[in-house]
Order: structure tokens, then C-alpha cells, then sequence
């Protein structure tokens, strides 16, 4: 999984060619840390025709603010520097949850 600062934010995921799942992160997020394996393992699964990136909010307090991401854990996937599809905390309550929101979006490519 390709990890993300705000200085590679805009190339690897708004110019990138392929679409983009981002999971917006942070270091005090026990949500956030406990997902993060098996996000890792379906960013296997998908990245065919998805790229996986993550970024820490920590560091990138301003690039998280900017996309709009008010809460942890946030997963955006992009697509030629639009918003596809945004999954927020409030629907995250599984892993299923989380390859369920990849594969709506991976089925229709």
C-alpha cells in the first residue's frame, strides 16, 4: 500500500490514471489501527484495477481537512480527481463493511 504526504497527495491520487482508495488514517485512531491489516490484505485482492494508498492525517492535517474528511477512519475512492465514493466511520463497523464499499465501486470497472 503506497503511502501518502501531502507533498505526493496530488500526483499519486488526483493526476493518477488509475482509479485511487485512499484510507485516511491517524496514529490515535484504535478504529483506524485495528483495520489497517486487513485493509492491507484487500488492497491485494483489488489492486488489478485499484490503487491502494493511505495517509496519515497526522502529518497531513490540511490535505485530510481539504478532502473533506471530518472523522476517523475515512476511505475515499477517487477517479481521475473526483470523489467516487466516500465511506465514513458511521458505516464502518466490519472489515465486510469495508470490501463491501471496494466492491461496488471495483465491480462497475
Amino acid at each position: 500500500m503506497l503511502e501518502l504526504t501531502k507533498d505526493n497527495f496530488e500526483e499519486e491520487v488526483l493526476k493518477s490514471e488509475k482509479p485511487v482508495f485512499v484510507d485516511f488514517w491517524g496514529e490515535n485512531c484504535k478504529v483506524c489501527l485495528r483495520f489497517m491489516p486487513g485493509v492491507n490484505e484487500l488492497s491485494k485482492k483489488y489492486s488489478d484495477k485499484i490503487k491502494f494508498a493511505s495517509l496519515n492525517i497526522s502529518t497531513a492535517r490540511r490535505t485530510a481537512i481539504g478532502q473533506g474528511v471530518l472523522g476517523l477512519p475515512t476511505m475515499v475512492i477517487y477517479s481521475e480527481a473526483e470523489k467516487m465514493s466516500t465511506i465514513t466511520p458511521d458505516k464502518i463497523s466490519s472489515l465486510e463493511d469495508i470490501e463491501n464499499f471496494i466492491k461496488q465501486y471495483y465491480d462497475t470497472l
